[in-house]
This record gives C-alpha cells, sequence and structure tokens, in this order.
C-alpha cells in the first residue's frame, strides 16, 4: 500500500508544533527523533534510532531510542565512511548488506545493523539520524517518507533559529529603551514605543550629556520588525556614544549618519529627531527626516522642522540646528510615523490636526497621562492589528509664578 506523504507531512507539522523548543538544538532534536520512533514506526518502517553530532571529522553518538539500543555515548563514525558520504550529498540514504556503502565492520559496532537509513539535518549537516528499518519495507516508501520527515524537521530548526534571534532582538531592544521617565530640572517626561510585530523600528531614548543638559531623541527605521529593530540599536549606540556637553549635536547626527549610510542597503533608511534640553529651558535640536514634534507654547503649536535629510541615503549630509525657548507652561509631542499614519477601518488616518487638538486639549496633564490618553485615542481611530510601530514622547515643562528665565530667542 502507498504511503500518504501529504497525510504524512501533515501529521509531522502537527506533531512538531507540539514538541516546545528546548534550551538548545540538540535537545530539540532528542525530543523529535523520540517521537519519530514512537509515534511514525509504522508509517516510517523504523524499529530504533540513533542521533548524531557531527564534531570535526566524526559524527559522535549522542543518544539513541528503540528497543536494542544499548550503545555507549560518544561513539564516533567517520564522515569518510561511503554511506555517510552518500547522505551528505543526497541528504539521505537507504542501505542494506551487500551494498557497496555498507560497511559490516562499522555496522557490527553499532549494533549489527542490516538494513538502515539515514537523514542529516541542519543546513550544513550538523546533526545526523540514522534508524534501523525493518525488513520487507520498501526502499522507495522508505525513502519518500524519511525525505519528508527531513523537510519537516529542518522547517522546524530553522523556525527555532529565527524566534532565537527575534527573542535576542527583543531583550537588545528592551534593553536599549529607556526604563523609566527621568527626572530633569522641572520638566515633566514620558515616553512609550508599541512595535508592530515581536520587534519594532522605532526609538526613544533620553541621554543625561551633564547634570544640567538632558538629550531626548526619537526615531523610525524604514519598515518595522528584526531589520529595523536592529538599526534603531545602532542609532541609540551611537547617540549614547558620542553626546557629551563638548560635542556639538549636528556634528554627532552627522557622523552617525555617515555610519548608518555606509552600513546599510540603500532601501534602507531612519528618521531621528534629537534634542538637548537645558536646565533653563533652552533646547536646542536637530531633525533628520523624522515627523517634526509638535510643541505648545502661549496657545501656539510650533514645529520642529530644522534639519536635514533621513539618515542614511546621502553619507555626505549636513544638518542645521535649530532653537527653542521652552518656557513653563510649553508641552512638547513627539511621535513617529505610527501614530498620525494609523488608519481607520474606512482607511482615514489619524493625522496630525487629531494629534495637535490631543496636545491643546491634555498640555496641562501629567506628561504619562497625556501618553495613555494619545495611545486610547489612536487605538479607537485604528482599532485592528498595528500596521507600524507607534512611539510618542512628551515633555512638559509645567507652568509657574514668578519665572524670571530668560532663554535665547525662539527660531522662527
Amino acid at each position: 500500500m502507498e504511503a500518504d506523504y501529504k497525510k504524512l507531512f501533515r501529521k509531522l507539522e502537527a506533531t512538531l508544533s507540539q514538541i516546545e523548543r528546548q534550551a538548545d538544538t540538540p535537545a530539540t532534536l532528542a525530543a523529535i527523533v523520540r517521537s519519530l520512533v514512537d509515534d511514525f514506526h509504522e508509517e516510517l518502517g523504523v524499529q530504533n534510532a540513533r542521533l548524531y553530532e557531527r564534531r570535526g571529522n566524526s559524527y559522535v553518538l549522542t543518544r539513541t531510542y528503540g528497543p536494542g539500543q544499548h550503545l555507549p555515548a560518544g561513539l564516533r563514525v567517520p564522515v569518510a565512511y561511503p554511506a555517510i558520504q552518500l547522505a551528505l550529498e543526497r541528504g539521505y540514504c537507504f542501505l542494506s548488506e551487500g551494498d557497496p556503502e555498507f560497511d559490516e565492520k562499522i555496522e557490527k559496532k553499532l549494533g549489527g545493523v542490516s538494513q538502515f537509513a539515514a537523514i542529516t539535518l541542519g543546513d550544513h549537516g550538523e546533526h545526523l539520524v540514522g534508524f534501523t528499518i525493518r525488513k520487507g519495507a520498501d526502499p522507495d516508501q522508505v525513502r519518500l517518507s524519511l525525505n519528508t520527515v527531513r523537510h519537516a524537521v529542518n522547517l522546524k530548526l530553522r523556525q527555532e533559529v529565527l524566534e532565537s534571534l527575534i527573542e535576542e532582538a527583543k531583550r537588545i531592544q528592551t534593553s536599549l529603551l529607556p526604563q523609566g521617565a527621568p527626572s530633569f530640572a522641572d520638566f515633566d517626561i514620558a515616553g512609550r514605543s508599541v512595535p508592530a510585530e515581536a520587534v519594532g523600528g522605532d526609538l526613544f531614548d533620553f541621554i543625561a550629556v551633564s547634570g544640567r543638559i538632558l538629550g531626548v531623541a526619537i526615531g523610525d527605521s524604514s519598515g518595522h520588525g528584526l531589520p529595523a529593530a536592529l538599526q534603531a540599536r545602532d542609532v541609540i549606540t551611537g547617540l549614547r556614544v558620542l553626546m557629551n556637553e563638548d560635542y556639538k549635536i549636528v556634528r554627532a547626527v552627522e557622523r552617525i549618519n555617515r555610519v548608518i549610510s555606509r552600513g546599510s542597503p540603500v532601501a534602507r533608511f531612519i528618521s531621528l529627531f534629537y534634542g538637548e534640553l537645558e536646565a533653563n529651558g533652552n533646547l536646542i535640536y536637530t531633525n533628520a527626516g523624522h515627523p517634526p514634534p509638535l510643541v505648545l507654547r502661549e496657545g501656539e503649536i510650533k514645529l520642529l522642522k530644522k534639519g536635514g535629510l533621513v539618515l542614511g541615503p546621502s553619507a555626505d549630509a549636513i544638518y542645521d540646528r535649530g532653537y527653542l525657548a521652552f518656557r513653563p507652561g510649553s508641552c512638547m509631542l513627539m511621535y513617529t510615523d505610527g501614530i498620525v499614519e494609523a488608519p481607520s477601518p474606512s482607511g482615514e488616518e489619524f493625522g496630525t490636526e487629531r494629534l495637535a487638538e490631543l496636545l491643546r486639549r491634555n498640555a496641562k496633564r501629567p506628561a504619562a497621562e497625556q501618553v495613555d490618553r494619545i495611545f486610547e485615542a489612536v487605538r479607537k481611530h485604528a482599532p485592528g492589528p498595528l500596521a507600524d510601530d507607534q512611539t510618542v514622547v512628551v515633555v512638559r515643562r509645567p507652568a509657574r509664578r514668578g519665572d524670571r528665565t530668560q532663554p535665547i530667542p525662539a527660531d522662527h
């Protein structure tokens, strides 16, 4: 009776999806091979199995499963063994006594196997599984069945590698984002970033340049997901390394831009707004192609546009500085595209006007509450899954009586 390979693959997928990711690949493979012997011996014609790991010029036995398997762990089979060479070349092999590649001496050391199959696993044959095949099994069916197994298990292993990379990216991203709001002079500050996928390409940061200067940054890498997250990581790292009281902000941004430009594909870029708040209320900033932050000051909204191109496309880009008198009673709202471009079910974007109106209505509220209200409003407008990463930062300087601060003139 001919095997139903489509049904076999579906059963394999279902079984593999139930096997939780182990601490490492060998442990995952051990769980998979155990399942193959216990649950698929009829479909695959296997009686027992041996799991090997490649180490140099040998495959080293790490686990055995099934009846009659009492081999010592650590037993070595040379990579030069013709049966293994055949498996490496094709991804599988099926051999019986009398076949030219069958070595009786080696197989005797492996328990006196007279008929076996093997598959290699991993993109470079890092692992090998040998199966003792019952007598009378159809070689063609065994070959097709084991190729199905090999394909399904390799998909599982690749998925685990990707999940590990994403988990590592999440760990890196979480460690780079601020763990809380900074305490600086009389400012009230809050921020939040919500990725559209497991990891995102948005960034925000608060950098203590000195006791009297606080750096505030927000950025948005093109796209989202792992590549965008790694690019955002590079920018945050660059800012933290370069920003100090003696380094001009435009020079630092130009240097970061050169690094991003030379190290990223042409299609990738990242927008960035970076400003330095002084304790007396002066703000010096540069805007590298980022949506201009909104500043509500004395009843009017100002857009902080001065700067230059997004980071990445041109290594020679230059950036201008902007200045703002951040007087008591002022409030600055920084955001990424994912906020204003969030679409309603009918396709209407949330838009900058709605965001500006939220700023006007809530500017006297605590910064953290403003962040909450903005995310709540965007979520109501766009209730579906996030189309893009979303980030909001609010910097507020509460009004006070008798303030005599004389900041530098505002930029127009």
